[in-house]
């Protein structure tokens, strides 16, 4: 399987905006338990910011919780990755290096997503 979407699989919500407020509401619905962790980097992110007077550090924040969202909200992907990530504790190496394909080839769909390609 791909790190692509499951054909035919509808996302929960559509790919909300990168802005704080859209993602604030799409990670609530679709993965409320990582609210404060999102919470948490927004202001890591603008401390980060104003120290090294660079909106990189912003972007960065948009870009990561975007692809989050665009992960999360396709529940089947979001169980691939997550069973990705449990698998990396695996004692098989074989397995850990699947692992880290699996994983690696569904965040860089999610950032190709949150890019626009």
């Amino acid at each position: 399987m791909t790190a692509e979407h499951a054909h035919g699989e509808e996302p929960l919500i559509p790919m909300p905006a990168l802005t704080l407020d859209a993602l604030r509401r799409a990670v609530a619905v679709v993965a409320p338990s990582r609210l404060p962790e999102f919470f948490q980097e927004i202001q890591d992110a603008f401390s980060q910011a104003g120290d090294e007077d660079s909106v990189y550090p912003i972007r960065h924040f948009y870009q990561r919780w975007g692809a989050t969202v665009a992960i999360e909200r396709r529940p089947s992907v979001a169980a691939r990755l997550h069973a990705a990530e449990r698998a990396l504790a695996n004692p098989d190496a074989k397995a850990r290096e699947r692992a880290i394909r699996e994983a690696a080839e569904i965040v860089q769909a999610a950032y190709r997503e949150v890019a626009g390609g």
